[in-house]
């Protein structure tokens, strides 16, 4: 249903290994999201859903991922996340780590030369969820493009 949803989405990561922290807003109307409301038994409108809660998603190289909804997190505490990975990926202290509550860790490491990086996640599912903590390693990112995506990510939130 990738044409069926909007919101913000902060994506961390590549093809085959990533993280990502979504808030999705399916459109009712579209095509996609009515004929799956018709086979869940119920109107687009609820299928759709209110599209202000946060869910965090991931995938492994190995192609396990799973995700789970994060129905307290406000666009507020989204931003300051996503502000302070922005302000780190200087990396002018070195490696860092950013926290997003207690669900996401971030541990970023500089790559050569400072135009790529590489993080260790640790994703903790909340009480309640049925999934064990996870760790991932994503491979190599485009220092620079992340920064945009984050920049991106900040623009969508206001």
């Amino acid at each position: 249903m990738s044409t069926a949803m909007g919101g913000p989405a902060l994506f961390i990561g590549t093809d085959t290994a990533y993280v990502a922290v979504v808030r999705p807003r399916l459109d009712p109307a579209d095509p996609e999201v009515r004929e799956a409301a018709e086979q869940a038994g119920v109107s687009p409108e609820e299928f759709a859903g209110p599209g202000n809660v946060w869910a965090l998603m991931w995938e492994e190289e190995s192609g396990e991922g799973g995700g789970f909804e994060l129905p307290g997190l406000r666009d507020a505490e989204a931003e300051d996340f996503a502000d302070r990975l922005l302000a780190e990926l200087s990396f002018e202290s070195g490696p860092f780590v950013v926290g997003a509550g207690e669900v996401l860790r971030l541990q970023a490491y500089p790559g050569d030369g400072g135009a790529d990086c590489r993080f260790v996640c640790t994703v903790t599912p909340p009480e309640g969820e049925e999934l064990p903590p996870v760790t991932l390693e994503i491979p190599s990112l485009d220092a620079d493009a992340l920064r945009a995506d984050l920049e991106d990510f900040r623009r969508a939130l206001a």
